[in-house]
């Protein structure tokens, strides 16, 4: 057997029963992250656009729920609607090793599927954490940097994948059956990275598109639709068509030995993870020496170079965002929002924020550059640089290794049900709110996901 068939005979034979009470804790945690993030991102006009466009498919009051709306849609459609809200505000979750969001391509396809089989709570979880196993192990092999430089956005191209074997897990096919479906889904990989050129909402489309792709791929796979049993590492298949330098031998590293979900982040800040550490050096210079914006001579900042593309190229544009995706991929206006403001969240990266004359003027104190000692123990870790000099003659210097939200700096169970709230607040009533952070603890009590989804929609 080769790779993918050694990954479809794995998934097909995980059990619940088998999972470490940890992993088990990790799905709910993420799970919980995820419909907070899908929540708020509803409110944005992008996924306003694309609820408007899935009205269309004529859903009624059946299907799968479109989170933080009143609305249902066909179940393929529940999931491209889910995974694009959850994906439009730049705070779901991260995996730093293969630099792809999970959650917002695994989460929507496995509820959506969940919903229109009507299975427990022990089966999406199950389903869950083989989604980020195939997503994450994918995107490792392909490395996150050649996938950049092809042009490819790796929670579109990897997460199609996560997504047919999640679907595919909960509709309870076995090996071959995984197996095709996982070969149709690498016919539908998709992402392209162009959307840094403009500041457009296809970022946001990858993770809804990759997990609709992935339950259409295991239903036509349920159906008997044949795809390639080496999709993955055949002559033409994944790792040679989306990577220049692909390391087929990480796919399988290790597998049944761990779980890729308990390496994954929760993000803090409303901006690529890439951001994120050098926010954080930033705020805890300034909050440790109290230092206020006016303090502020000039800012240099170590970047790691897989993200420079993203966050710090080309300089000009990243100097001057125009809408709120370019913000969220503009590493001197994550940084002039920290020092001004001591916070890099929601309200931070907004269309006023950009038009803020402080914030302009902030940015121009802003330098950074791509510090190769960083890249060392990349993408282990996603580490950062920062020196504050001040106007009287001061230099405050610190290094993050592990930035908030990380495994090994996470946000307890306390700080991420409040940022849960946070996200929230303005479509759920506190009761619904508690209501929900409860019932997700206890995902594995629940007996039927086509009843209990309703928790999810508005009521007013």
């Amino acid at each position: 057997m080769g790779i993918t068939q050694d990954l479809a005979k794995y998934c097909g034979e995980l059990k619940f029963s088998q999972l470490p009470d940890e992993v088990i804790d990790r799905v709910k945690y993420f799970f919980l992250d995820f419909i907070g993030v899908a929540c708020r991102g509803s409110l944005e006009d992008s996924s306003r656009s694309m609820i408007q466009f899935i009205q269309g498919m004529r859903g009624g009051k059946r299907g799968g729920v479109l989170i933080g709306t009143k609305e249902r849609a066909p179940y393929l459609y529940s999931a491209l609607g889910n995974g694009v809200s959850g994906h439009a505000i730049e705070m779901d979750d991260v995996n730093n090793e293969s630099s792809l969001h999970p959650g917002v391509v695994v989460f929507p396809s496995a509820l959506a599927t969940g919903e229109m089989v009507g299975v427990t709570g022990k089966r999406l979880i199950e389903a869950v954490v083989l989604g980020y196993e195939i997503m994450v192990r994918l995107g490792k092999a392909l490395g996150p940097k050649n996938s950049y430089e092809r042009g490819f956005h790796p929670t579109g191209t990897c997460g199609t994948f996560g997504s047919s074997v999640a679907a595919s897990k909960i509709m309870g096919l076995k090996e071959e059956g995984i197996t095709n479906a996982m070969g149709v889904a690498g016919s539908q990989a998709a992402g392209s990275m162009e959307y840094l050129a403009q500041g457009a909402w296809t970022k946001r489309f990858h993770a809804g598109w990759a997990a609709h792709s992935g339950m259409v791929a295991a239903l036509l796979a349920k159906k008997g639709f044949k795809g390639p049993t080496s999709i993955i590492e055949g002559r033409d298949g994944f790792l040679h068509a989306y990577s220049n330098g692909a390391d087929s031998s990480r796919v399988l590293e290790g597998i049944g030995s761990g779980f890729e979900i308990l390496h994954t982040s929760i993000k803090p800040y409303a901006c690529c993870r890439y951001m994120q550490p050098p926010i954080d050096t930033l705020l805890k210079i300034i909050r440790e020496n109290n230092l206020k914006p006016d303090q502020v001579e000039k800012v240099r900042l170590g970047l790691l170079s897989a993200g420079a593309s993203l966050i710090a190229e080309p300089a000009e544009k990243k100097y001057r965002p125009e809408s709120v995706v370019d913000a969220q991929f503009s590493m001197p206006f994550g940084a002039a929002v920290a020092l001004l403001y001591r916070k890099a969240g929601l309200r931070e990266f907004q269309l006023s924020r950009i038009g803020s004359e402080d914030v302009k003027a902030m940015m121009k104190r802003v330098e950074y550059a791509v510090d190769p000692e960083l890249d060392e123990t990349f993408p282990r870790q996603w580490c950062a640089t920062a020196e504050i000099f001040t106007n009287d003659g001061k230099r405050y210097f610190t290094r993050i290794e592990y930035p908030k939200g990380d495994p090994e700096n996470p946000l307890s169970w306390e700080e991420l049900t409040e940022k849960f709230h946070d996200l929230s607040g303005r479509l759920w009533e506190k009761e619904r709110r508690i209501k929900i952070v409860d019932q997700v603890k206890n995902l594995e009590k629940v007996p039927d996901l086509k009843k209990w989804s309703s928790l999810f929609l508005r009521n007013k």
